[in-house]
């Protein structure tokens, strides 16, 4: 639950809804894995991986992780080629040492103890291999660069209108509300 709202969460969500737009664009559908049939592509995507998180392979509760990242840096789509089940532990992803995110690749070597392994090997196969049955995107340049800019006009405007709403409201709360009662007009 969310304790806290700022301009910048509102502005988060408008990015992650326009990235599912252009994921939807591309897939030619809705991808709501909450219900229906995009809840039903969900579902097999967990069976396509037993049941099991694709990174550590521990059997528990799964979660969805977005390989190329939801967010306003990486600007990954929500497609079913993007999305493999994970358990809560790598929900977490690993970061360098600037505290940014990893890739998913690097976040795989760190939860498999590192690239060259069998397990790491077996892992990232069975990944690309969901990414391409699943008829991920492979974007352009110009089209990675299109999604970002709008995004990122699109996060900017969104808290600039958050912060002009919270400014009008200060001046209509200065004019109306604060502002001395004037006495009520007498009755007839």
């Amino acid at each position: 639950m969310t304790v806290y709202n700022t301009p910048s969460d509102a502005a988060n969500t408008a990015v992650r809804s326009f990235l599912t737009s252009v994921g939807q664009h591309y897939l030619g559908k809705a991808f709501n894995t909450g219900s229906g049939s995009g809840k039903a592509t969900w579902l097999r995507i967990c069976d396509d991986f037993g049941g099991m998180c694709a990174y550590c392979g521990t059997l528990a509760p799964m979660q969805i992780e977005h390989l190329v990242m939801f967010n306003r840096t990486e600007y990954g789509l929500h497609h079913p080629g993007n999305v493999v089940p994970v358990c809560r532990p790598c929900n977490k992803r690993a970061r360098d040492v600037n505290n940014q995110y990893v890739p998913w690749e690097a976040h795989l070597a760190h939860v498999c103890g590192g690239e060259g392994s069998e397990e790491y090997m077996s892992r990232y196969s069975k990944i690309l291999g969901h990414v391409a049955k699943y008829n991920y995107p492979a974007l352009t340049n110009h089209e990675r660069h299109a999604i970002r800019v709008i995004a990122e006009a699109l996060y900017e405007n969104i808290k600039t209108e958050a912060e002009k709403a919270l400014s009008m409201y200060r001046k209509l709360d200065a004019a109306f509300v604060q502002s001395p009662k004037t006495p009520e007009v007498a009755k007839s």
